[in-house]
């Protein structure tokens, strides 16, 4: 029959529901219990600000979304964000947040930071100078080093402009690549 493969049925199989929804009812002179399901539709606008204009409401469908197939749906949608920002980093004008959102983990903070150029720069810089603690610590003769560059703003300078050894950007890279 087609009412035991139904949505509510497959739902009862695998993942028991939250709500059930059971009335008393009087049939031919004996007492029954009659389980109505519940059905939930939700109508919104999750795109946000989409890329591409969204078909009118009257050609979508309905979509199941469920625990296992959330992100799935979240990419497909790709809900956007765009909007401007007092730029609090430089004190000067507004910073234009653009983000796409993929996955739930695109809401974590360090997500967002990694979505927006001048906060990205940061936390990288933030990333590195803890990859540097962790390096030196119990190093007394790297930390002298780092405190005299640090004292030297000239030689900070220079060692600033320098350019990049070959193991160093290999280094670099494989760490952004660990990263993502």
């Amino acid at each position: 029959m087609a009412i035991n493969n139904s949505a509510q049925k497959f739902i009862a199989r695998n993942r028991a529901p939250r709500v059930q929804i059971e009335y008393d009812v009087e049939i031919y002179g004996s007492e029954k219990k009659i389980e109505l399901p519940f059905v939930m539709a939700v109508l919104a606008d999750l795109a946000g600000k989409p890329r591409e204009e969204l078909p009118p409401v009257t050609d979508r469908k309905f979509l199941d979304i469920d625990i296992d197939n959330f992100n799935e749906r979240m990419k497909a949608i790709a809900p956007r964000v765009a909007f401007a920002v007092p730029n609090t980093l430089t004190g000067e004008g507004q910073l234009m947040v653009d983000i796409t959102l993929e996955n739930m983990d695109d809401f974590s903070p360090a997500q967002i930071a990694r979505k927006v150029d001048a906060l990205n720069q940061l936390l990288e810089a933030r990333t590195q100078l803890a990859n540097l603690q962790t390096y030196m610590d119990g190093k007394a003769g790297a930390e002298n080093l780092v405190n005299k560059l640090l004292q030297d703003p000239t030689l900070l300078k220079t060692l600033a402009n320098a350019p990049k050894s070959a193991a160093t950007q290999q280094d670099v890279s494989a760490d952004n690549e660990s990263a993502e």
